[in-house]
């Protein structure tokens, strides 16, 4: 298979451990973060042999859903009619997933919303990504996100939008060096070549946030692929 090929199967394979994740009723009220965190973690392991990740498994729930990646909140139970985002990012025969998706627990249409805003801002950044790839900073397609975070009635939750994917172990992405995340002060260009010489191909996360309810939803996605859109 080619590179992308590779890609989109690994996402694909994500996308299916998310429906088990979903089938199996994994995200419930009266289960807390870790516990969701480690019933994930033994479902991939069943299901798809994984037992590797190329970042920390991130399980939101509640009020911690307002808070980015790098932050580490204590354990936040799951309540009723809740908001619940998982981000994880598994590896599949030596190539990386990362994916993102918010369960909305009840039926509160704020809530709904909210998680069906973070998948409409992720298509508008599709259809712009693609659109303007050729001459596209990293820098501007983030400031295009904000924008379209505020022209849905939210705030943007993270200093950045994304970053690079690939075979792992790509390009080290942690840290404070921003030059390979869609990022406010990254002039660089989306469209370069990596340490392997390939082009870099790219993740989108949105990470919008209601002030009103106090909540966050998040959605993460292959964007750099021309012809592939994942089903939501």
């Amino acid at each position: 298979m080619t590179r992308h090929e590779q890609l989109i199967w690994a996402e694909k394979q994500a996308i299916h451990l998310f429906q088990l994740i979903d089938e199996r009723g994994i995200i419930r009220a009266g289960a807390n973060e870790k516990e969701i965190n480690e019933a994930i973690y033994a479902l991939a392991k069943e299901a798809f042999g994984i037992e590797k990740y190329w970042h920390k498994r991130i399980v939101r729930a509640g009020k911690n859903t307002l808070l980015p990646y790098r932050e580490n909140p204590p354990d936040e139970l799951v309540k009723a009619d809740d908001m619940v985002f998982l981000d994880f990012g598994p590896i599949f025969e030596n190539w990386e997933a990362d994916f993102g998706r918010t369960f909305v627990l009840g039926s509160d249409p704020a809530k709904k919303a909210l998680a069906d805003a973070c998948i409409s801002v992720w298509k508008k950044g599709k259809e712009y990504f693609d659109i303007h790839f050729e001459t596209l900073t990293c820098a501007d397609f983030y400031r295009f996100i904000q924008q379209c975070a505020k022209d849905s009635g939210y705030e943007f939750g993270h200093g950045h939008c994304g970053h690079l994917i690939g075979e792992f172990p790509h390009e080290k992405i942690q840290g404070d060096d921003i030059k390979f995340y869609f990022h406010s002060e990254n002039p660089r260009p989306v469209k370069r070549l990596g340490k392997d010489g390939l082009p870099l191909e790219w993740i989108l996360e949105v990470h919008l946030i209601d002030p009103e309810l106090q909540l966050g939803g998040f959605v993460e996605q292959i964007v750099s692929i021309p012809a592939y859109q994942s089903p939501f």
